[in-house]
């Protein structure tokens, strides 16, 4: 019998601890542990799950220059007696270059013009697979990027994850909450990372006021998060929503604070502070147009709330 996967607060706790002691934001395995905890383990057959669940598994939906938007995504799977097909393109793929497996994310059929999608788990030696570790997907060291380019990669039915069909709306919209949740501890390292290299060479009442500062607004992002994971591993992260969307903004405010803290105080010369500052730019603009439109949803939903009847 596969052990279960860990928890999402145990990979989340694991992998600030891991970002706190050393700044590397890509550094850690929450990635790979959250694909096997939500892919393998939660859409698994008992036989996919002993042959996975312990190895390196990444994830494959986006693709060049469109992204994960689900009108624009190509990648298709074509089905025959003996199993499928699979024909695309997939970009950003975390951790790829070291996976043992890829779940990929493929047009099965279109019902009504509208596209469904389903999940397959793809051997890294599946003949007809390619990987691509170009110089544009370095980002976020040390973990690594790259794209994969499938050509009639066949793979047996038994390769399907999940129903058919339906990989979109139960896998691909889902993960996307649980990389933020999980994701939001992993900003929480990096910043406490940095205010302790900032507090080292602290000086005089104002840099000491701009330290305090930030330790408390920390350690409010710290609470807020731990109750966002919490409530993803009991099944209740929509309760969470606005919660999620507000640790974002409040990590891209942190970010400028920190920023800003460093320039006035005498921190321009620290190469680990401003290499953790660009890991958490280049977090917090991944998805920027999908979680900006949360973000609206929830000033557009109190603002009908308010409105008479």
């Amino acid at each position: 019998m596969v052990p279960p996967a860990m928890s999402y607060i145990e990979i989340a706790r694991e992998k600030s601890a891991i970002v706190e002691r050393t700044g590397l934001l890509g550094e850690g395995s929450a990635g790979r542990q959250m694909v096997a905890r939500f892919f393998i383990e939660g859409f698994g057959t008992p036989e996919q799950r002993t042959a996975w669940q312990s190895r390196l598994a990444s994830v494959a939906i986006s693709e060049p220059r469109v992204g994960a938007h689900p009108k624009l995504l190509t990648t298709r799977a074509d089905e025959d007696a003996a199993g499928y097909s699979i024909f695309g393109e997939k970009a950003w793929v975390t951790n790829g270059p070291l996976a043992e497996v890829f779940v990929v994310l493929a047009v099965t059929t279109i019902e009504d013009g509208r596209k469904r999608y389903s999940a397959f788990l793809v051997p890294r030696d599946t003949p007809g697979l390619e990987i691509d570790e170009a110089p544009e997907y370095r980002a976020l060291a040390p973990s690594r990027h790259c794209g994969l380019k499938l050509a009639a990669c066949r793979v047996p039915r038994s390769a399907l994850l999940g129903p058919a069909g339906t990989a979109y709306e139960t896998m691909a919209l889902p993960f996307r909450d649980v990389e933020d949740a999980v994701g939001t501890f992993g900003l929480l390292g990096a910043f406490r990372f940095m205010l302790a290299r900032l507090a080292r060479s602290a000086e005089g009442d104002a840099a000491t006021l701009s330290l305090g500062r930030m330790i408390a607004l920390v350690a409010v992002y710290a609470d807020a998060a731990e109750a966002v994971v919490a409530a993803l591993d009991s099944g209740k992260l929509a309760r969470q929503a606005a919660a999620l969307v507000g640790l974002r903004v409040l990590a891209a405010e942190l970010l400028q604070l920190i920023r800003d803290h460093r320039d006035a105080h005498g921190h321009n010369d620290d190469s680990a502070i401003e290499r953790t500052c660009t890991d958490l730019q280049t977090s917090l603009s991944v998805a920027r147009g999908p979680r900006q439109a949360r973000q609206a949803r929830l000033g557009e939903e109190l603002i009908a709330a308010s409105r008479p009847s």
